[in-house]
Protein backbone atom coordinates (compact mmCIF):
# COMPACT_ATOMS: atom_id res chain seq x y z
CA UNK A 1 0.00 0.00 0.00
CA UNK A 2 1.54 3.42 -1.21
CA UNK A 3 1.68 6.20 1.36
CA UNK A 4 -1.36 8.22 -0.14
CA UNK A 5 -3.35 5.24 0.75
CA UNK A 6 -2.56 4.66 4.30
CA UNK A 7 -2.86 8.53 4.45
CA UNK A 8 -6.29 8.31 2.67
CA UNK A 9 -7.50 5.14 5.36
CA UNK A 10 -6.44 7.34 7.87
CA UNK A 11 -8.58 9.85 7.25
CA UNK A 12 -11.67 7.69 6.75
CA UNK A 13 -10.94 6.12 9.98
CA UNK A 14 -10.79 9.46 11.99
CA UNK A 15 -13.57 10.73 10.06
CA UNK A 16 -15.47 7.69 11.26
CA UNK A 17 -14.99 8.25 14.54
CA UNK A 18 -15.36 12.09 15.01
CA UNK A 19 -19.31 11.59 13.13
CA UNK A 20 -19.22 7.94 15.38
CA UNK A 21 -17.50 8.23 18.26
CA UNK A 22 -18.56 4.71 19.56
CA UNK A 23 -18.59 2.03 16.96
CA UNK A 24 -19.09 -1.30 17.48
CA UNK A 25 -18.75 -4.95 15.78
CA UNK A 26 -22.83 -5.25 15.24
CA UNK A 27 -23.01 -2.18 13.15
CA UNK A 28 -19.23 -0.61 11.85
CA UNK A 29 -17.64 -4.36 11.32
CA UNK A 30 -15.30 -2.31 8.43
CA UNK A 31 -15.19 0.87 10.35
CA UNK A 32 -14.02 -0.67 13.26
CA UNK A 33 -11.41 -2.94 11.56
CA UNK A 34 -9.84 0.06 9.59
CA UNK A 35 -9.68 1.98 12.69
CA UNK A 36 -7.72 -1.04 14.58
CA UNK A 37 -5.41 -1.01 11.59
CA UNK A 38 -4.58 2.51 11.88
CA UNK A 39 -5.18 2.70 16.16
CA UNK A 40 -1.47 3.79 16.62
CA UNK A 41 -1.56 6.69 14.54
CA UNK A 42 -4.83 7.52 15.35
CA UNK A 43 -4.11 7.54 18.97
CA UNK A 44 -1.19 9.70 18.70
CA UNK A 45 -2.85 12.55 17.04
CA UNK A 46 -5.79 13.07 19.14
CA UNK A 47 -4.33 12.78 21.82
CA UNK A 48 -1.28 15.73 20.89
CA UNK A 49 -3.49 17.11 19.00
CA UNK A 50 -6.85 17.01 21.08
CA UNK A 51 -6.18 15.43 24.46
CA UNK A 52 -9.04 13.00 23.42
CA UNK A 53 -8.46 9.29 24.46
CA UNK A 54 -9.32 6.38 22.00
CA UNK A 55 -9.68 2.51 22.95
CA UNK A 56 -10.46 -0.26 20.67
CA UNK A 57 -10.55 -3.65 20.82
CA UNK A 58 -12.50 -6.39 18.87
CA UNK A 59 -15.95 -5.49 19.66
CA UNK A 60 -16.06 -1.43 20.35
CA UNK A 61 -13.86 1.33 19.32
CA UNK A 62 -14.32 4.48 21.36
CA UNK A 63 -13.07 7.78 21.05
CA UNK A 64 -13.90 10.05 24.20
CA UNK A 65 -14.60 13.19 22.81
CA UNK A 66 -15.45 16.08 25.51
CA UNK A 67 -17.91 18.97 24.78
CA UNK A 68 -16.09 22.13 24.15
CA UNK A 69 -18.54 24.04 26.46
CA UNK A 70 -20.83 23.02 28.98
CA UNK A 71 -23.21 25.02 28.15
CA UNK A 72 -24.03 23.62 24.62
CA UNK A 73 -27.83 22.76 24.07
CA UNK A 74 -28.37 23.12 20.75
CA UNK A 75 -27.76 18.85 19.70
CA UNK A 76 -29.95 17.12 21.84
CA UNK A 77 -29.77 13.29 22.23
CA UNK A 78 -33.11 12.68 19.69
CA UNK A 79 -35.68 9.66 19.47
CA UNK A 80 -36.10 7.95 16.35
CA UNK A 81 -38.57 10.17 15.20
CA UNK A 82 -36.18 13.66 15.36
CA UNK A 83 -37.80 14.24 18.28
CA UNK A 84 -35.31 15.81 20.89
CA UNK A 85 -35.09 14.63 24.41
CA UNK A 86 -36.43 16.29 27.49
CA UNK A 87 -35.49 16.80 30.84
CA UNK A 88 -37.56 13.48 32.19
CA UNK A 89 -36.31 11.12 29.53
CA UNK A 90 -32.54 12.27 29.93
CA UNK A 91 -33.28 11.27 33.37
CA UNK A 92 -34.73 7.67 32.74
CA UNK A 93 -31.74 6.89 30.20
CA UNK A 94 -29.23 7.93 33.65
CA UNK A 95 -31.61 5.47 35.49
CA UNK A 96 -31.37 3.03 32.83
CA UNK A 97 -27.95 2.91 32.56
CA UNK A 98 -27.87 2.74 36.40
CA UNK A 99 -29.82 0.22 36.32
CA UNK A 100 -27.98 -2.11 33.05
CA UNK A 101 -24.54 -1.99 34.99
CA UNK A 102 -25.94 -4.26 37.89
CA UNK A 103 -28.38 -6.35 35.34
CA UNK A 104 -27.67 -9.91 34.39
CA UNK A 105 -26.39 -10.48 31.02
CA UNK A 106 -30.42 -10.54 29.59
CA UNK A 107 -32.99 -8.86 30.77
CA UNK A 108 -36.72 -7.52 29.71
CA UNK A 109 -38.04 -4.40 28.92
CA UNK A 110 -40.97 -5.43 31.70
CA UNK A 111 -38.09 -5.56 34.27
CA UNK A 112 -36.01 -2.70 32.74
CA UNK A 113 -39.23 -0.50 33.19
CA UNK A 114 -39.91 -1.98 37.27
CA UNK A 115 -35.97 -1.47 37.63
CA UNK A 116 -36.27 2.16 36.49
CA UNK A 117 -39.54 2.79 38.32
CA UNK A 118 -38.21 2.01 41.81
CA UNK A 119 -34.59 3.65 41.10
CA UNK A 120 -36.74 6.67 39.58
CA UNK A 121 -38.65 6.55 43.42
CA UNK A 122 -35.41 7.57 45.40
CA UNK A 123 -36.12 10.62 47.60
CA UNK A 124 -33.82 13.00 46.25
CA UNK A 125 -34.99 12.39 42.73
CA UNK A 126 -38.73 13.37 43.94
CA UNK A 127 -37.32 16.47 45.97
CA UNK A 128 -35.85 18.08 42.43
CA UNK A 129 -39.32 17.48 40.73
CA UNK A 130 -38.59 13.96 38.72
CA UNK A 131 -41.87 11.88 38.56
CA UNK A 132 -42.19 8.66 36.82
CA UNK A 133 -44.98 6.19 36.73
CA UNK A 134 -45.29 4.67 33.58
CA UNK A 135 -49.20 5.13 33.84
CA UNK A 136 -49.36 7.06 30.70
CA UNK A 137 -48.42 6.69 27.29
CA UNK A 138 -46.29 9.24 27.13
CA UNK A 139 -43.98 8.05 29.87
CA UNK A 140 -43.95 4.54 28.32
CA UNK A 141 -42.70 6.44 25.16
CA UNK A 142 -40.13 7.89 26.95
CA UNK A 143 -38.73 4.54 28.14
CA UNK A 144 -39.20 3.36 24.89
CA UNK A 145 -37.18 5.54 23.38
CA UNK A 146 -34.66 5.60 25.83
CA UNK A 147 -34.40 1.83 24.85
CA UNK A 148 -34.43 2.48 20.98
CA UNK A 149 -31.52 4.98 21.83
CA UNK A 150 -29.19 1.61 23.79
CA UNK A 151 -29.89 -0.23 21.00
CA UNK A 152 -29.05 2.33 18.44
CA UNK A 153 -26.16 2.66 20.68
CA UNK A 154 -25.10 -1.46 20.88
CA UNK A 155 -26.03 -1.61 24.48
CA UNK A 156 -28.46 -3.33 24.32
CA UNK A 157 -29.33 -6.18 21.48
CA UNK A 158 -32.78 -7.53 20.80
CA UNK A 159 -33.42 -11.24 21.18
CA UNK A 160 -36.81 -11.19 20.42
CA UNK A 161 -40.11 -9.24 20.93
CA UNK A 162 -40.61 -5.93 19.76
CA UNK A 163 -41.41 -2.54 21.74
CA UNK A 164 -44.77 -1.01 19.98
CA UNK A 165 -46.73 -3.50 22.27
CA UNK A 166 -45.36 -2.16 25.13
CA UNK A 167 -46.13 1.09 23.96
CA UNK A 168 -49.55 0.71 23.39
CA UNK A 169 -50.93 -0.98 26.18
CA UNK A 170 -47.98 -2.08 28.57
CA UNK A 171 -48.58 -5.76 27.44
CA UNK A 172 -46.41 -6.74 25.34
CA UNK A 173 -42.31 -7.93 26.46
CA UNK A 174 -39.37 -7.37 24.63
CA UNK A 175 -35.91 -9.82 25.94
CA UNK A 176 -32.32 -8.19 25.12
CA UNK A 177 -28.91 -8.97 25.60
CA UNK A 178 -27.07 -6.58 27.87
CA UNK A 179 -23.64 -5.85 26.09
CA UNK A 180 -21.35 -5.05 29.06
CA UNK A 181 -18.34 -3.62 26.70
CA UNK A 182 -20.00 -1.38 25.41
CA UNK A 183 -21.83 -0.16 28.63
CA UNK A 184 -18.35 0.17 30.04
CA UNK A 185 -17.06 2.78 27.68
CA UNK A 186 -20.15 5.08 27.53
CA UNK A 187 -18.86 7.65 29.72
CA UNK A 188 -16.66 10.29 29.09
CA UNK A 189 -16.00 12.92 31.79
CA UNK A 190 -12.54 13.37 33.15
CA UNK A 191 -13.73 12.02 36.58
CA UNK A 192 -16.25 9.75 37.93
CA UNK A 193 -20.03 11.44 38.80
CA UNK A 194 -19.82 9.61 42.18
CA UNK A 195 -17.03 11.58 42.96
CA UNK A 196 -18.67 15.10 42.10
CA UNK A 197 -19.90 16.79 45.54
CA UNK A 198 -21.05 20.16 43.79
CA UNK A 199 -24.73 20.36 44.09
CA UNK A 200 -26.20 22.88 41.17
CA UNK A 201 -26.05 21.77 37.37
CA UNK A 202 -22.90 23.87 35.79
CA UNK A 203 -20.59 23.06 38.97
CA UNK A 204 -21.46 19.76 38.92
CA UNK A 205 -20.97 19.79 34.94
CA UNK A 206 -17.65 21.97 35.22
CA UNK A 207 -16.25 18.99 37.61
CA UNK A 208 -17.40 16.67 35.40
CA UNK A 209 -15.09 17.71 32.48
CA UNK A 210 -12.31 20.22 34.43
CA UNK A 211 -8.85 19.62 33.69
CA UNK A 212 -5.56 19.46 35.11
CA UNK A 213 -4.22 23.40 35.31
CA UNK A 214 -1.33 24.18 33.25
CA UNK A 215 2.25 25.37 34.98
CA UNK A 216 4.53 26.11 32.07
CA UNK A 217 4.19 27.88 29.35
CA UNK A 218 4.82 24.52 27.28
CA UNK A 219 1.73 22.89 28.78
CA UNK A 220 -0.07 26.17 28.93
CA UNK A 221 0.78 26.54 25.01
CA UNK A 222 -0.41 22.47 24.99
CA UNK A 223 -4.04 23.64 26.43
CA UNK A 224 -5.03 26.19 24.05
CA UNK A 225 -4.00 24.14 21.24
CA UNK A 226 -5.91 20.93 22.19
CA UNK A 227 -9.33 23.16 23.65
CA UNK A 228 -8.98 25.21 19.63
CA UNK A 229 -8.54 22.23 18.12
CA UNK A 230 -11.93 20.70 19.65
CA UNK A 231 -13.55 23.82 18.95
CA UNK A 232 -12.77 23.45 15.01
CA UNK A 233 -13.70 19.78 14.59
CA UNK A 234 -16.60 20.08 16.97
CA UNK A 235 -18.13 23.85 16.34
CA UNK A 236 -19.81 24.50 12.66
CA UNK A 237 -18.08 28.51 13.17
CA UNK A 238 -15.48 29.17 15.58
CA UNK A 239 -15.65 33.24 16.23
CA UNK A 240 -13.02 35.47 17.51
CA UNK A 241 -15.40 37.02 19.61
CA UNK A 242 -16.53 34.08 21.62
CA UNK A 243 -12.47 33.27 22.45
CA UNK A 244 -10.97 34.56 25.62
CA UNK A 245 -7.87 36.83 25.07
CA UNK A 246 -5.42 33.81 25.62
CA UNK A 247 -6.97 31.32 22.94
CA UNK A 248 -7.91 34.41 20.12
CA UNK A 249 -3.71 35.85 20.06
CA UNK A 250 -2.84 31.64 19.98
CA UNK A 251 -4.83 30.95 17.34
CA UNK A 252 -3.87 34.45 15.58
CA UNK A 253 -0.66 33.19 15.78
CA UNK A 254 -0.91 29.59 15.05
CA UNK A 255 -3.86 29.41 12.74
CA UNK A 256 -2.20 28.25 9.74
CA UNK A 257 -0.41 25.24 11.70
CA UNK A 258 -3.59 24.45 13.70
CA UNK A 259 -5.95 24.44 10.65
CA UNK A 260 -3.06 22.33 8.51
CA UNK A 261 -2.91 19.54 10.61
CA UNK A 262 -6.79 19.17 10.90
CA UNK A 263 -6.77 19.66 7.44
CA UNK A 264 -4.33 16.45 6.47
CA UNK A 265 -6.15 14.31 9.35
CA UNK A 266 -9.79 14.73 8.62
CA UNK A 267 -9.90 16.21 5.08
CA UNK A 268 -12.08 19.12 6.37
CA UNK A 269 -11.00 22.58 4.58
CA UNK A 270 -10.74 25.60 6.69
CA UNK A 271 -12.07 29.01 5.67
CA UNK A 272 -10.77 31.66 7.32
CA UNK A 273 -12.41 35.18 7.55
CA UNK A 274 -12.10 38.01 9.84
CA UNK A 275 -14.22 37.10 12.24
CA UNK A 276 -13.42 33.74 12.58
CA UNK A 277 -12.86 30.27 11.06
CA UNK A 278 -14.90 27.18 9.49
CA UNK A 279 -13.50 24.17 8.85
CA UNK A 280 -15.63 23.06 5.74
CA UNK A 281 -15.97 19.42 4.96
CA UNK A 282 -16.12 18.75 1.35
CA UNK A 283 -17.82 15.48 1.64
CA UNK A 284 -21.16 17.24 3.51
CA UNK A 285 -21.02 13.87 5.76
CA UNK A 286 -19.43 15.29 9.23
CA UNK A 287 -22.32 17.05 10.35
CA UNK A 288 -25.71 16.20 11.84
CA UNK A 289 -27.39 19.97 10.75
CA UNK A 290 -27.65 20.51 7.44
CA UNK A 291 -28.12 23.61 5.46
CA UNK A 292 -29.05 23.80 2.68
CA UNK A 293 -31.68 21.09 2.79
CA UNK A 294 -34.65 20.35 0.46
CA UNK A 295 -38.21 20.08 1.34
CA UNK A 296 -40.11 22.49 3.41
CA UNK A 297 -37.85 22.90 6.61
CA UNK A 298 -35.27 22.73 4.24
CA UNK A 299 -36.49 25.76 2.16
CA UNK A 300 -37.85 27.89 4.71
CA UNK A 301 -34.35 28.01 6.66
CA UNK A 302 -32.27 29.05 3.77
CA UNK A 303 -35.09 31.89 2.99
CA UNK A 304 -34.97 32.92 6.56
CA UNK A 305 -31.28 32.81 6.75
CA UNK A 306 -31.31 35.14 3.42
CA UNK A 307 -34.04 37.56 4.59
CA UNK A 308 -31.51 37.84 7.81
CA UNK A 309 -28.67 37.84 5.90
CA UNK A 310 -29.92 41.24 3.95
CA UNK A 311 -31.29 43.06 7.03
CA UNK A 312 -28.94 41.96 9.91
CA UNK A 313 -31.60 41.32 12.67
CA UNK A 314 -35.53 41.16 13.15
CA UNK A 315 -38.11 40.39 15.78
CA UNK A 316 -39.93 36.68 16.18
CA UNK A 317 -42.94 38.72 14.94
CA UNK A 318 -41.76 40.14 11.81
CA UNK A 319 -40.12 36.56 10.98
CA UNK A 320 -43.56 35.11 11.90
CA UNK A 321 -44.67 37.68 9.16
CA UNK A 322 -42.20 36.96 6.90
CA UNK A 323 -42.76 32.49 7.06
CA UNK A 324 -46.59 33.10 6.67
CA UNK A 325 -45.67 35.29 3.45
CA UNK A 326 -43.10 32.49 2.23
CA UNK A 327 -46.52 29.62 3.09
CA UNK A 328 -48.57 31.40 0.67
CA UNK A 329 -46.10 32.17 -1.96
CA UNK A 330 -44.93 28.61 -1.62
CA UNK A 331 -47.68 26.58 -0.18
CA UNK A 332 -48.15 24.43 -3.82
CA UNK A 333 -44.78 23.17 -3.00
CA UNK A 334 -44.10 22.96 0.54
CA UNK A 335 -46.44 20.33 2.77
CA UNK A 336 -49.48 20.45 3.61
CA UNK A 337 -50.77 22.36 6.22
CA UNK A 338 -48.66 25.14 6.00
CA UNK A 339 -50.64 28.12 5.82
CA UNK A 340 -52.96 27.02 8.92
CA UNK A 341 -53.54 29.41 11.38
CA UNK A 342 -50.31 29.69 14.13
CA UNK A 343 -48.30 27.31 11.76
CA UNK A 344 -45.77 30.03 10.99
CA UNK A 345 -44.89 29.37 14.96
CA UNK A 346 -43.41 25.95 14.01
CA UNK A 347 -42.27 26.17 10.66
CA UNK A 348 -39.63 29.69 12.47
CA UNK A 349 -38.98 27.30 15.66
CA UNK A 350 -37.55 24.72 13.40
CA UNK A 351 -36.18 27.01 11.09
CA UNK A 352 -34.25 28.52 13.95
CA UNK A 353 -33.38 25.83 15.85
CA UNK A 354 -30.99 24.59 12.73
CA UNK A 355 -29.78 28.39 12.50
CA UNK A 356 -28.44 28.59 16.20
CA UNK A 357 -26.73 25.30 15.63
CA UNK A 358 -24.93 26.32 13.14
CA UNK A 359 -23.82 29.27 14.57
CA UNK A 360 -25.68 31.63 12.19
CA UNK A 361 -27.80 33.50 14.32
CA UNK A 362 -28.41 34.75 18.17
CA UNK A 363 -32.29 35.08 19.53
CA UNK A 364 -32.07 37.57 22.41
CA UNK A 365 -34.95 37.24 25.07
CA UNK A 366 -36.64 40.54 24.88
CA UNK A 367 -39.05 41.93 25.08
CA UNK A 368 -38.98 42.02 21.99
CA UNK A 369 -37.25 38.72 21.27
CA UNK A 370 -35.12 39.62 18.69
CA UNK A 371 -32.91 37.33 16.18
CA UNK A 372 -29.94 38.37 15.04
CA UNK A 373 -27.75 37.37 12.27
CA UNK A 374 -24.03 36.56 12.91
CA UNK A 375 -21.20 37.08 10.64
CA UNK A 376 -21.09 33.77 9.26
CA UNK A 377 -25.12 34.01 7.30
CA UNK A 378 -23.31 36.36 5.17
CA UNK A 379 -22.79 34.08 2.70
CA UNK A 380 -26.12 33.30 2.20
CA UNK A 381 -27.58 36.86 1.62
CA UNK A 382 -28.26 37.29 -2.56
CA UNK A 383 -27.19 39.87 -4.54
CA UNK A 384 -28.52 41.77 -7.74
CA UNK A 385 -27.81 39.53 -10.35
CA UNK A 386 -24.99 41.14 -13.05
CA UNK A 387 -26.59 41.21 -16.62
CA UNK A 388 -24.08 41.57 -19.57
CA UNK A 389 -24.61 42.73 -22.82
CA UNK A 390 -24.06 39.93 -25.60
CA UNK A 391 -20.41 39.60 -26.64
CA UNK A 392 -19.40 41.89 -23.13
CA UNK A 393 -16.17 40.03 -21.46
CA UNK A 394 -17.03 38.10 -17.82
CA UNK A 395 -14.31 39.34 -14.71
Amino acid sequence: MTPEEEAAQRRTAMRALLAKPLLTVESDAATLLLVRRHIAALRDWLSRETGWRLLADAETARLFKTAPTTSEATHPARGRAGEPFGRRRYVVLCLALAVLERADAQTTLGRLAEEVLNAGAEPELAESGFTFALDHRAERADLVAVVRTLLDWGVLRKVAGDEDAYLSSATGDVLYDVRRPVLAVLLTGARGPSTVRAASLEERLSELTAEPIPDTDELRNQALRRRLTRRLLEDPVVYHDDLDDAERAYLFSQRHAITRRIEEATGLVPEIRAEGIAMVDPDDTLTDVRMPEQRTDGHLTLLVSEHLATRGEATVDELHAFVRQAAERHRSYWRKGVTDPGAEEGLLGTALEKLTALRLIEISAGPPSRVRGRPAIARYALEEPTIREPGQAGT
